[in-house]
């Protein structure tokens, strides 16, 4: 079983509250795409298909974890492709950022965290990213195929080191959720 159902899918960005009307409008692209795809996480879907990724926090909430990206040359959030062995996008956020940062990630809570839709220039498609929040450990180690580097740095210095706006927004949500736990 595929974990990228689209009734699954569907459901998750039905409850999602978007934080401002740039978000809002990649949601609304979103749940439309939910819907019209044939395969919506399938990579084999030439215009758009779903990603996951995460926005990874120390214990301590004091730090985020950006990575250095090979292709784009820019720093971000962990995250690639949902695989078909994947049980849920949740599960492929931290499948992702377990395999490009080498930490030990859990869930901070199971929604969404943000939503981002972005245009992908070397193969010419759009990315409907998933963002979750996540929590991790232990000791860095880069996945050398698939980042430059992989750095814990303060929440200034990320912000800093972002170019672009969803991204601010996701840290900004991100950081303003470790600093009041549920």
């Amino acid at each position: 079983m595929s974990g990228c159902e689209r009734d699954g899918l569907v459901a998750m960005l039905a409850t999602h509250v978007p934080a401002d009307e740039e978000e809002r409008g990649d949601l609304e692209r979103m749940r439309g795409y939910a819907v019209s795809l044939e395969s919506p996480c399938s990579r084999e879907q030439a215009e758009a298909h779903f990603t996951a990724s995460a926005i990874v926090v120390d214990e301590a909430g004091e730090r985020t974890m950006l990575i250095h990206h090979r292709k784009s040359g820019m720093w971000f959030q962990p995250g690639g492709h949902i695989e078909a062995s994947d049980r849920s996008p949740a599960e492929a956020a931290l499948r992702e950022a377990r395999e490009e940062t080498g930490l030990q990630v859990r869930l901070a809570r199971p929604e969404l965290c943000d939503t981002d839709v972005h245009w992908i220039p070397w193969d010419e498609h759009w990315h409907l990213d998933l963002r979750f929040l996540v929590i991790a450990g232990g000791t860095v180690s880069a996945d050398a195929a698939e980042v430059h580097a992989a750095e814990w740095v303060t929440w200034d210095d990320a912000f800093a080191r972002i170019e672009e706006s969803a991204l601010v927004r996701a840290l900004t949500k991100a950081r303003a959720a470790v600093a009041t736990p549920r």
